[in-house]
């Protein structure tokens, strides 16, 4: 049987040693790895000049290669996105899986599997939580209204707040999580590709689930690979 082949892509550069660990940690064996970013070899003006957001628009965030932080135009990172998903499957990918919780619209294959977290993470939350309260921590707080669209499939409204897998501390996260709580939250969702383990591991002592976007498309995922 032909060997299978995984294409991870970051809206950042690639590789991302904080998120591929968790996703090579549900793949079976046997799945060839090709980990690429829209942003690979460019430098930070280009970044600017490609895709710095403007005017108040839906802003992305991710981590560079030199560990800088960078925002971006989600609206122009759909055109670089695209791009890329078209050279991974011109590489052989049997999946594209998008290292990113943004949502996108028009990302398309022709006949690779094109995996997009943001379409997969609102529906599993769902059912999981079902009628309790989410609260939702986000990298960005411009996000809180920019990405509020995906989430209309909730039984409730869910409550929100902001902290950056990139640049605050654990304890901020923690912060962020307990206020969350003291609003009525039940269970927590990390939405960005960026928080690890080692984030949720800092919202553990509350006592509330918390779910890491990351691993629960890495989970998903790995159904499409089994077997």
């Amino acid at each position: 049987m032909r060997q299978r082949v995984l294409g991870t892509l970051t809206i950042g550069q690639a590789p991302r040693p904080d998120v591929a660990p968790i996703v090579e940690a549900h793949l079976p064996p046997g799945v060839r790895l090709i980990h690429r970013g829209v942003l690979d070899g460019l430098s930070r003006a280009e970044i600017d000049t490609s895709y710095k957001p403007e005017g108040g628009e839906p802003e992305l965030v991710t981590r560079l290669q030199d560990g800088s932080v960078v925002l971006l135009s989600r609206a122009r990172m759909q055109g670089g996105l695209q791009q890329a998903v078209s050279a991974l499957e011109a590489e052989g990918c049997d999946i594209v899986l998008i290292l990113c919780t943004g949502s996108f619209e028009h990302l398309e294959t022709r006949r690779a599997w094109l995996i997009e977290p943001d379409r997969i993470i609102p529906g599993m939350v769902a059912g999981l939580i079902q009628h309790r309260q989410l609260g939702i921590i986000v990298p960005v707080a411009s996000q809180i209204a920019s990405e509020a669209g995906k989430w209309g499939v909730l039984a409730r409204q869910p409550i929100f707040a902001a902290a950056s897998p990139y640049t605050d501390t654990p304890e901020a996260l923690a912060d962020a999580a307990k206020d969350l709580r003291a609003r009525g939250a039940e269970a927590v969702l990390l939405d960005c590709i960026g928080f690890t383990e080692r984030h949720r591991g800092a919202i553990a002592p509350l006592g509330l689930p918390v779910i890491l976007s990351n691993a629960a498309a890495a989970k998903a995922l790995s159904e499409l690979l089994a077997g």
